[in-house]
């Protein structure tokens, strides 16, 4: 129902209709493009397609009916009111989008096959009717029939094309649109003595008063257009410089369509039989004798133009119900109140304090779980104190560190203290066996403390100096039932399984089908790899989003090359104070709190990383790591760099931006999932190569490698975004903040300003 309501709106159906004559500001060939031909067959078309899936579905033909009988009649009603001739062929068009819908959403074969030919028939002649408009408008300078008189005998032509187009639209013989109209009333005829014929009769008197409401709104553009008015000037027209050409071919191609039914059948009743129902599809034909159908026509066209000749009373009558309730004035309504709501929300719920958000996020999670699990029951529950002895000390070394995380004073320890729970869930995953898992977990630890030491060098170092900790036992009892809940979620969630798992056949399939042994690995790359591919762009995303929060004037994230460096800093012999060069190339350029041992560690370290995480990223198909884990391994490396020599190292240890990375490791991975189908394969494929090389011995070689390197460039690009915005960054603004004169210091301490201005208090 929910795809139904989506395609309805898409095809302007009541109530959702007011948006279509509401976008008739672009240019007339643009409206017989999108509002007759294209955009709002969207969802006409969707409805079709999922017709034969849901059409015996419970609500689905009920709301179908009342929609598109509603829509025939608004639409029409509105049409008959409007003075501006667009405007009324867009009411038009959502009574004839109501009409598709009734036809093309009952799933019948007969009826299916009427609104196929109705689609046919739409297109030709609302499109006709569009650029007639258009042409009158560039003629005359006015779409108003008020103002319009006599145009007919100065435009023949035009004359007799919207006539061609009308009768089309009207369902006049012998035009497409009566075969598509025959066609619709005759399956509803047919259906009066079915299942559903409550509803049958619902949709044929629908439809009857429908096509009424379309022959009086298709006289009244005809009249409204070119017909002389008593009391109105003729209408002097400009040259059209031939713009009739085009609406004359598809006014043309309406009658002709019709004649030539028997052949037009070929193409409309395969997809009819696509867009219903299993069923014979009856042949489409222009004459099927003296029908039923053929009466019900009859009464629409006297019942139209009678309705027609009495505009004047009809227009009495629809200027004293002016003021009743109309869809887009209850929209507007619904809106304002809808604003309303969301900006006294928004007051009661942003406060900007972090503990009340926490508040509204974990109480929503708890009644939604408490709710489930006092609903959903019963409830087995199969808990064991522990798979191996070894899980117990780490348990024991998370459980004291997520307490003490409570009693620290500074941010960086409560930072190393939620970092030990990290790795202990590393432990846990090597004690179970799965070391792809703990390597992943270890670096990510890793690499999210080192952004938090970043984050956190722009805060207070103390917690709750500036804002004491209020409510602190509701706090905690709240926080233990938050946790209790996710523990009994955890458990039930674990014990309610009872289908066989599919992990046993993960191995089988990861060798034959990905040629790999690591079946994270595969499952990553090859198996799942659409999933990994979004996942991608997420990252990107993220990547994006924390860049945008750091560079507030522009995007760039290039940092000093080293290079770029004055010869004093990268000297190879000594420093201008004649201390020996610093063993990184760019730390001397550090003025304070540089850390020997830090500088020579990194040294070691760095190439040995690197090698590292290459070898994580090669080796990731048969054995632990993969590109994600290599990724991150090598971010370690970079971070290293820059904790040691700041940012002019970073640059010199990797002179690219970031951006590049990111944008080129998702057009390597998108790349590896489009090639194979220009093999005639399908998307993601990975195929196998095995040789003997000299030297190497026995090669083997999957081209899901290198939707893995994309994996491994988007994460070190990742990781340099965030040591580029939260490091490099930060460290700018901090410079300029301390250059930016004070404005005031009478009140400041003379001892704290003689600290600040010795070394060791820049230092501190």
């Amino acid at each position: 129902m929910l795809v139904l309501l989506g395609a309805l709106t898409k095809s302007a159906i009541v109530p959702f209709h007011f948006w279509l004559p509401a976008a008739m500001a672009a240019p007339t060939p643009v409206s017989a493009y999108l509002h007759a031909a294209a955009m709002v067959k969207a969802g006409i078309y969707l409805v079709a397609r999922l017709a034969p899936a849901f059409a015996l579905v419970t609500g689905w033909r009920e709301t179908v009916t009342v929609l598109g009988v509603a829509g025939m009649l608004i639409g029409g009603y509105r049409a008959l009111r409007q003075t501006d001739v667009k405007l009324l062929l867009a009411y038009g068009t959502v009574a004839q989008l109501g009409f598709l819908v009734l036809a093309v959403g009952w799933g019948v074969p007969a009826l299916a096959l009427g609104g196929v030919a109705l689609l046919v028939a739409h297109a030709t002649f609302k499109s006709t009717l569009f650029l007639v408009v258009g042409a009158v408008d560039h003629a005359t300078g006015t779409r108003d029939l008020r103002k319009l008189s006599g145009l007919g005998r100065r435009t023949p032509w035009l004359v007799v094309v919207s006539v061609l187009a009308l009768a089309s639209m009207a369902g006049l013989p012998p035009t497409i649109g009566f075969v598509a109209k025959e066609a619709v009333l005759t399956g509803f005829v047919e259906e009066l003595h079915g299942a559903q014929a409550g509803w049958a009769w619902v949709a044929l008197i629908g439809v009857t008063l429908g096509s009424v409401l379309t022959v009086a709104y298709s006289l009244r553009f005809l009249w409204g257009t070119f017909a002389r008015k008593p009391g109105v000037a003729a209408t002097e027209p400009h040259g059209l410089h031939g713009l009739g050409v085009v609406p004359s071919v598809l006014a043309v191609a309406g009658v002709v369509l019709g004649l030539l039914t028997p052949v037009v059948a070929h193409g409309i009743e395969p997809a009819a039989a696509d867009a219903a129902l299993p069923g014979e599809v009856p042949h489409l034909a222009l004459w099927h004798g003296l029908e039923p159908a053929l009466g019900i026509s009859a009464l629409t066209l006297l019942g139209g133009t009678a309705l027609f000749l009495l505009r004047r009373p009809v227009g009495a009558l629809q200027d004293r119900l002016e003021g009743s309730p109309s869809a887009s004035g209850t929209y507007r309504r619904l809106m304002r109140g809808l604003d309303r709501f969301a900006t006294g929300l928004t007051a009661s719920l942003q406060r900007g304090s972090l503990p009340y958000y926490l508040t509204v996020i974990l109480s929503v999670f708890v009644a939604g779980a408490l709710a489930n699990l006092v609903l959903g029951g019963p409830w087995a529950f199969h808990v064991r104190f522990a798979d191996s002895w070894g899980q117990v000390p780490v348990v024991v070394v998370m459980a004291i560190a997520a307490i003490a995380v409570l009693t620290a004073k500074t941010r960086f320890a409560a930072a190393v203290l939620v970092g030990v729970t990290g790795y202990g869930m590393s432990v846990l995953f090597v004690l179970h066996g799965a070391v792809d898992l703990a390597l992943t977990q270890l670096v990510v630890e890793t690499v999210t403390l080192i952004a938090f030491v970043l984050v956190l060098r722009r805060l207070p170092p103390r917690i709750a100096t500036a804002n004491p900790s209020r409510f602190r036992i509701v706090r905690a009892l709240f926080a233990a039932l938050a946790g209790v809940t996710l523990a009994v979620v955890v458990v039930v969630a674990a014990s309610a399984r009872t289908a066989e798992p599919l992990w046993p056949d993960l191995p089988a399939l990861t060798s034959s089908f990905g040629h790999g042994l690591n079946v994270v690995n595969v499952a990553l790359v090859d198996l799942r790899g659409w999933d990994t591919l979004g996942e991608l762009t997420v990252v990107v995303a993220a990547a994006t989003g924390v860049a945008s929060l750091i560079f507030l004037d522009s995007r760039e994230d290039t940092l000093p090359r080293l290079r770029d460096l004055p010869s004093s800093v990268t000297s190879d012999k000594h420093r201008p104070d004649g201390e020996p060069r610093a063993w990184l190339p760019t730390s001397a350029a550090i003025p304070t709190g540089r850390s020997a041992l830090l500088d020579v560690v990194v040294r070691l370290l760095f190439h040995g990383l690197i090698v590292l995480s290459l070898y994580l990223l090669f080796a990731g198909h048969n054995a632990a790591g993969g590109g994600f884990a290599g990724g991150l391994v090598a971010g370690i490396a970079l971070a290293a760099r820059y904790l040691a020599g700041g940012p002019a190292e970073l640059g010199a240890a990797a002179p690219v931006r970031a951006g590049r990375l990111l944008g080129l490791g998702v057009a390597t991975a998108a790349t590896t999932a489009i090639v194979p189908l220009f093999f005639g394969k399908e998307a993601l494929y990975s195929e196998f190569f095995e040789a003997t090389v000299p030297v190497l011995g026995h090669v083997e070689f999957v081209t899901a490698t290198f939707f893995d390197i994309g994996v491994y460039l988007v994460v070190v690009g990742l990781v340099l975004d965030v040591l580029r915005s939260l490091g490099a960054e930060v460290d700018r603004q901090r410079l300029e903040d301390s250059r930016a004169p004070i404005a005031d210091t009478t009140e400041s301490d003379p001892a704290d300003n003689a600290a600040a201005s010795t070394p060791e208090g820049s230092a501190a």
